[in-house]
Parts: C-alpha cells; sequence; structure tokens
C-alpha cells in the first residue's frame, strides 16, 4: 500500500496571516481538515477549502459582557490557606496571600454555610461564631486562636480568569489582553443564555462542520501564584466545579449537609494519589450525571443543527469521565486529546461510544518550543515513536496539532518530518484499523479508581515528569504498547462481585504505600484480601510494584506479604533477622542485564521461601514467590524503557505459567517489537529507536527469521 498516495485523518492549525500556507500545509501532509486555535481566527479566505473545518467553541469564556453582567454566575472554586499559627492572641489569615490577584476573588456570600476554619493541629471545625471575615483586609480574624495550634481557611473564589486563557497568555507573552471571565453554565441564567449563545454562534459560522468544545464546563484544577507561576495543577481535579448552586443541589440528591473538607481534603484537593472517600465518590457521580445531561443539550442542538459535536478531552473536562457510563448518554461524535506518549494515547483511543477519536500531537506550535535554537524535529520523533506503540494496539482515528502555523513554517525540517509521521500513521491505521491485536494475556491494574482513571495512572497533569512516580508510571507506559487484553479495576469493583475477576490472568497494583494506586485501608477489607489471595492461589498471576497493598495493619505493612513473599521493613521487625538474601538467574531476568528499578524502595525483604533475583545492599528490588497453584512478582520500580518492557512481559508469562508463549509473535532484540493482527492476516515488525536494530522474529507458529531494520522503520507482512 502507497500511503504517498494516500489523504485524510489529518488536522492541522490555521490562522488569519497564513492562508497561502495553510493550503499548501493541507497538501503536503495530506491533511482533510483545519482548525482554529486559542488566540487565532479562522481566515475566511479558507471556508470554502477542500477540507472538515473545526471551530473551537468556549462554553464557558469569550463573552465577558455576560460575565460583567451577571457575576453571580461565575464559575467558582475551592481554595485552602496555608497553615498558619501563633504563639498567642488573635490569629489573623489573609486568603489571597500566595495567590494571582487577577486569576481569583473571594466570594464571601454565605460564608458561614460554604467555609470552614479548622484547627489542624486538633482536627476540629472552629465553630462560625468563633471567627470573622474583613472584606477590607481579606482576613479571617480568629481571635481565640489556641496558641501554637494551626489553622487554615478553606473559601469559595470566583474565577475572573480562566486558567487555560491565562495558561497561554503567560507561555505565549500576549501583553494586554483582555482576561477571559469563566462563568457557570450549570446556574439558570447563563444556562439559557448559552443555549441561545450556541444557535446564534452555529448560525454565524455556517461553514464550520464541527463544533469542537473546549470543553464543558469545569476546569481540571489549575490555581497560579502571586508571580504567575503554577502553584497547584491537578488534571483530574474537581475543586474548579462547585458553586453555592451547585452544592446545594448535591445536598439535596446526596442527603446529607456538604462539607468544604469533602473536597478539601486537608489541602490535598482529592488528588488521585489520595484514596477517594464516599462523599467525595458521591460529589464526583453527582457531577458527571449533571454535567452529562448538560452536555447534552449543548450536543443535540449542534446535531440539530446539522454539525458534528467534539470534546476536547482537556480544560474544562471535568465531569465528562470518558471511561464511565454517564459519558455515553451525551452523544457525542468524537473527542480529541493531547498525545504526550502510550498512555495518553490510550486514554483517547479506548474511549468509547463515540464514533472516532483524534490525537492532538506534540510539539505544540508555540514559541516555547518553535523558537531560535530550538529542536521541534526532536520533540516531535520522540512524541511520535513513544505513542505509535500505543497505536498499533489500539489506533486512534485521527492525528493533528494544535498552534500558531506561523512559527512552524520556519522549521522546514519539521514539516518534512511530519509528513512522513502522517504518511505512517495513514497506513498503520489501514492495516490494523477493525481488528483485535493478538494478546497474550488479560491484565488487570488494580487500584482505587479503576476504569474511571484508566490509562491516567499516575498522571499529575498529562505526561509530565514526576521524579515521585516515574517508576510506577512506566508500568503503565509499558502496558499501553503491549501485547496484552489491559483492564482497570477497583476495589469497590470487587467488593460489588468478586466475578470481575474472572478471565483474568494477572492482576497488577503498583505504587506506594497508602496511596489510592495500591489501596490503602481497602486492603483491611477481608473481602478484598481474600478475593485477591483466592484468585492466585487457584492459580493466577500478581505483579506487585513498589509497595503493593501497602498499609500498616494487623501486624503487616505489605498486605500480601505471604502471597508476593516480601515485606517492608518499617522500623517494627528490626528484632526479627533475616536470612533470605542469596539472589538466582531466572527466567524473567533472562534478557536483562543491569535492571533500572528508578527510585526503587528502601527497607524490602524476601521471606522464607521466596526467590530473590535482584537484591541490592540487602534490600530486596526483584523477587518471585508460588502461592498455591498462582505465581507473585515482586518489583521495587519499572522506569519505561524497552529493557523495563522486555522484563514486564516476561514477569506476566512467568506468573501464568506460560513461559512457552515466549517465542510467539516475539523478536529477540527488546528495542524491535512484533505486533500481530490474525484476523487481518498481516504482522509488523518495529523498530522503536532511531538506530538500526538486527533482530530474530518469530512468527505465530514459533518458525522465526533474521531480521534488519532501519532507524524508526516498521515493516509489514502477510501472515
Amino acid at each position: 500500500m502507497n500511503s504517498k498516495n494516500m489523504r485524510g485523518r489529518v488536522t492541522i492549525p490555521t490562522d488569519l496571516d497564513v492562508v497561502p500556507q495553510t493550503l499548501e500545509i493541507l497538501k503536503k501532509w495530506g491533511a482533510d481538515a483545519i482548525r482554529d486555535c486559542d488566540g487565532t481566527d479562522f481566515p475566511q479566505e479558507l471556508k470554502d477549502a477542500d477540507a472538515k473545518i473545526y471551530s473551537t467553541y468556549y462554553t464557558t469564556r469569550k463573552d465577558n459582557a455576560w460575565a460583567n453582567a451577571n457575576p453571580d454566575e461565575i464559575q467558582q472554586m475551592y481554595l485552602m490557606t496555608p497553615f498558619y499559627s501563633a504563639p498567642e492572641g488573635a490569629l489573623r489569615i489573609e486568603l489571597m496571600k500566595g495567590l494571582y490577584p487577577d486569576m481569583l476573588k473571594v466570594n464571601p456570600k454565605d460564608k458561614e454555610r460554604w467555609w470552614e476554619v479548622i484547627d489542624r493541629t486538633a482536627g476540629t471545625v472552629v465553630p462560625v461564631s468563633e471567627w470573622t471575615y474583613n472584606e477590607k483586609t481579606g482576613c479571617v480574624v480568629i481571635p481565640g486562636a489556641l496558641p501554637f495550634h494551626s489553622y487554615t481557611v478553606s473559601f469559595l473564589a470566583f474565577i475572573m480568569w480562566d486558567p487555560v486563557h491565562m495558561y497561554n497568555a503567560v507561555v505565549n507573552g500576549w501583553k494586554n489582553v483582555e482576561h477571559q471571565i469563566t462563568f457557570d453554565v450549570r446556574q439558570p441564567k447563563t444556562h439559557e443564555y448559552t443555549m441561545r449563545r450556541l444557535r446564534t454562534f452555529i448560525a454565524e459560522h455556517p461553514y464550520v462542520d464541527v463544533i469542537r468544545y473546549t470543553t464543558f464546563f469545569h476546569q481540571f484544577t489549575l490555581v497560579f501564584d502571586e508571580l504567575a507561576r503554577e502553584k497547584f495543577v491537578d488534571w483530574y481535579g474537581y475543586s474548579a466545579s462547585v458553586s453555592p448552586y451547585i452544592l446545594d443541589r448535591f445536598e439535596k440528591e446526596a442527603g446529607y449537609p456538604f462539607r468544604p473538607e469533602y473536597i478539601i481534603d486537608q489541602g490535598y484537593f482529592n488528588n488521585q494519589y489520595r484514596v477517594p472517600s464516599k462523599q467525595f465518590k458521591d460529589f464526583q457521580a453527582f457531577q458527571r450525571r449533571e454535567v452529562a445531561k448538560l452536555a447534552k443539550e449543548m450536543v443535540d442542538i449542534t446535531h440539530e443543527c446539522g454539525k458534528e459535536a467534539m470534546m476536547f478531552l482537556g480544560d474544562h473536562w471535568i465531569g465528562t469521565e470518558p471511561f464511565m457510563e454517564e459519558f455515553k448518554t451525551i452523544g457525542l461524535d468524537s473527542v480529541v486529546g493531547s498525545v504526550g506518549n502510550g498512555s495518553t494515547l490510550r486514554l483517547i483511543s479506548d474511549i468509547p461510544g463515540v464514533k472516532y477519536t483524534e490525537g492532538r500531537f506534540l510539539p505544540y506550535f508555540f514559541p516555547d518550543t518553535f523558537h531560535e535554537g530550538g529542536d521541534p524535529v526532536k520533540e516531535a520523533k520522540v512524541n511520535w515513536v513513544t505513542a505509535r506503540r500505543a497505536i498499533l494496539r489500539k489506533p486512534i482515528d485521527r492525528i493533528g496539532y494544535g498552534g500558531y502555523l506561523k512559527l512552524a513554517l520556519d522549521f522546514p525540517e519539521f514539516i518534512d518530518y511530519v509528513q512522513s509521521v502522517c504518511d505512517e500513521f495513514r497506513t498503520l491505521y489501514e492495516n490494523i484499523k477493525g481488528t483485535t491485536p493478538y494478546c497474550v494475556k488479560t491484565v488487570a491494574v488494580l487500584n482505587s479508581w479503576g476504569k474511571m482513571r484508566a490509562w491516567g495512572c499516575h498522571m499529575v497533569h498529562h505526561a509530565l515528569y514526576q521524579k515521585q512516580n516515574y517508576s510506577y508510571a512506566g508500568v503503565i507506559e509499558a502496558l499501553s504498547g503491549a501485547p496484552f487484553d489491559v483492564r482497570f479495576i477497583s476495589f469497590d469493583d470487587i467488593r460489588a462481585d468478586s466475578a470481575v475477576l474472572d478471565g483474568i490472568d494477572v492482576i497488577i497494583n503498583v505504587g506506594d504505600g497508602d496511596t489510592a494506586h495500591t489501596g490503602g485501608s481497602n486492603w483491611e477489607d477481608p473481602a478484598i484480601v481474600a478475593a485477591v489471595k483466592r484468585f492466585v492461589w487457584n492459580g493466577g498471576g500478581f505483579i506487585g510494584v513498589g509497595e503493593p497493598a501497602g498499609h500498616q495493619y494487623q501486624g503487616r505493612f505489605i498486605q500480601l506479604a505471604d502471597v508476593l513473599g516480601v515485606e517492608k521493613e518499617t522500623g517494627f521487625t528490626l528484632n526479627y533477622d533475616k536470612y533470605n538474601w542469596d539472589s538466582r538467574a531466572h527466567f524473567i531476568t533472562e534478557d536483562s542485564t543491569d535492571i533500572d528499578f528508578g527510585e526503587g524502595k528502601k527497607s524490602m525483604y524476601a521471606l522464607a521461601g521466596a526467590e530473590i533475583l535482584v537484591q541490592k545492599d540487602k534490600e530486596v528490588q526483584l523477587a518471585v514467590n508460588g502461592y498455591g497453584a498462582g505465581r507473585a512478582v515482586y518489583i521495587s520500580g519499572l522506569p519505561y524503557s524497552f529493557e523495563n518492557n522486555r522484563l514486564l512481559y516476561r514477569a506476566v508469562l512467568w506468573s501464568t505459567r506460560s513461559e512457552d508463549k515466549l517465542n510467539t509473535w516475539f523478536s529477540t532484540n527488546c528495542n524491535v517489537e512484533v505486533h500481530a493482527y490474525v484476523k487481518n492476516g498481516k504482522y509488523c515488525v518495529v523498530n522503536n529507536t532511531y538506530e538500526p536494530q538486527t533482530t530474530t522474529v518469530f512468527r505465530g507458529d514459533g518458525t522465526s527469521f533474521d531480521l534488519a531494520l532501519d532507524a524508526n522503520e516498521i515493516k509489514w507482512y502477510k501472515i
């Protein structure tokens, strides 16, 4: 198949000052869709171009006249002050200290109901009769504060500058730009106005084919400090989805009074590392139902007007959880999202209930990358080769780019490279779409969130690196392109019906102890422990990374210590001698030399009977253990690399007693992978590096052949 003769499945950005260049890129990249971006306008000269036209639609901003006329319906968010204490006398807490003043404005209305002052030392709420708020000074005063007790104030604030608009303004150096105010579509007046506004927009843009909602109603948590730097970001955060109107409705539905602490969560704001409380899960479920209902109204109008409805999985996406049941009821035609790596690719491509999915590839055409001395080609190469593994398992339907095309045009090598990416993507898509790739095993990632955070585990903000979690995120990244049927299940799923484990070959539990990812107090539930142990005893595999099932309870820290064969020395068992320190060769480590365990874990030791594969300074890094008919593998950390990807693959096979399946659709060189599409009668061999590679390739029947591949090359074969 000659992909160079193909066209389509690619979206490009445009602007008023690059009309002829847009047409040129449209042809060169074989694009079939054009889009505008934040800070750009769509040129009328292109409205008759031979391409589908996307128009970015902002449901909650770009209408300051309405926001200023209805200040009571500006969006709000919960914030918490830092901890403050005083040696004696009254304590004064300045609410806006450390926050960007132009972004937020304190909302003191009904503060007695919606604010909370907490003595964090005692863990008690300060009665509203024992504190006051001075609007002139912006301070909460606690006259009877206890000496040296720490206090915080949880309060509501209006969002006076949309956080994403502020981010774009800061990154691009926009000067004297009008701050776009975020209004609340959930509230009655703005709700009614929004539906009229949408119809007007569609009528005034008859040439637009796709309304690209960016996104719907509630921004993920993004707060800036007084110097306009990011202070706090959580791509999954719900703290900016609140208002007295919304919270009052929640109380009526939930049947119990709302507390700010249900959102504030001691200042952690229920980020996805926290084991979620019942109240927070109730609030999320309420938001999903309400947001889906309102978003469906907008999608129905879009369809009525003859347009497609696309959602950007970013910006104001909170409440539209794409893997939850409510999402399907919205009726969207498509979802587009930013692709940072394989995990974020699968976060988009696995979304059910839409006609097509689209990935926005990096780099974004912004001056932070496209500047003199910048190397956008390098970033684009890393982005593509990382995402390609995941595309070969579950493809998105389209790819695209965003930003300012004018900046990219100054880098002709980049333009040429993206042309090759577009051609290759179309070839991949034509070869693999509509078939299920070969899966050697079914693997389930077990955590507190389950499918709600599918492919997003250990993600603070998209694919950004974090020293404390890259050793865990690497597992999810490896899975995104591995030949497994990957599922995400929660502890609640097991509680509801332990049969959720039927049909699963391996359970993976990854992360630090007492986080949502490993489960924390969920391991105090006998039903959970018994179900997982029964699964392994009866022949299932279990892979634990970091501090799996880590939670101090009943004389154990690793609650599955007898399954995994390892325990952590927390200081409570220093008086017990440990004798199992001899390491040995093993099937899992046959391809490995110097294994990278990333940050690893301190103080892990092996119990009697377990086999140590790697230990350093009498700290276990890799161990295996038998449990009944099943097997378990412990790994201290697993950053993403081709070598570690191979180690995880071998661990899955060993834990399921399937070592004999190794040489099935397999490459002996870990830098090269084989993806088979048996139903389509095709398979491909992929060089994941930018250097030439040689390997021996094993087909599905165990026969093999030697192969040399050029840098980044992919070769297709018929079965």
